[in-house]
């Protein structure tokens, strides 16, 4: 069976409550005025230094504060990581379904890892992964395929997909060359049709029959 990678925001879990809450507190705490939700998503996907670097342009805070921003950002989000956060409709059946058919399943996300990881055991879904790459483990965040390939490795090698819902993801599998799965009712910024993709659901009810058509495609 193939090994079955996943990136976490936008693709797994709706999360963006949890980021714009501890994004919030730090610019409350500068004498900033608070972002709405639309912002914050809008600035997700890259990883938690490029989250906050957009955050430190849009509301003209110093661009040399940067490191001590993304610190304290990530403080109170590691607070409260999962308080707002939830999966998406159908996520849990489909992981249980991906593996009891045999597939190896991991988290490749730019997300560090600590939250994620809590975010995982939280939501219950921690037991179906037997391996969770975050955003800090490597030099370089996706799109860099290094850490999809660690994600692979990490599984037992061989053949696998990779499941996202952005740009970024898309970037990533191609960079690593791997077939891509899309969701796309996620965080993406693009029309499904502009992203390069294998395959593309809606529901997770689908994703079982997506994995097994790109499996057989890569058996072929």
């Amino acid at each position: 069976m193939v090994a079955v990678v996943f990136d976490l925001d936008g693709t797994l879990i709706h999360s963006t409550l949890d980021i714009q809450a501890a994004v919030n507190r730090m610019l409350v705490g500068e004498g900033a005025e608070p972002l709405d939700l639309a912002a914050v998503t809008s600035f997700v996907g890259n990883g938690l230094p490029k989250l906050v670097e957009r955050v430190i342009a849009a509301r003209g805070l110093p661009a040399g504060d940067h490191a001590r921003l993304t610190k304290v950002t990530l403080g109170y989000y590691t607070e409260a990581p999962s308080a707002l956060t939830h999966p998406y409709p159908g996520v849990i059946a489909a992981l249980t379904a991906l593996t009891a058919a045999g597939h190896r399943l991991g988290i490749c996300t730019n997300k560090p890892e600590v939250p994620a990881r809590a975010i995982l055991a939280d939501l219950g879904l921690a037991g179906f992964f037997a391996s969770v790459v975050g955003g800090d483990r490597l030099t370089l965040p996706k799109p860099d395929p290094a850490m999809l390939h660690l994600s692979v490795a990490e599984l037992g090698g061989g053949t696998a997909v990779f499941v996202g819902d952005s740009e970024v993801d898309a970037a990533t599998a191609e960079a690593a060359g791997l077939p891509f799965a899309l969701y796309t009712e996620g965080y993406r910024k693009s029309p499904v049709a502009e992203m390069p993709h294998d395959a593309a659901f809606a529901d997770f009810a689908e994703l079982p029959g997506v994995v097994s058509r790109l499996a057989a495609r890569l058996a072929a």
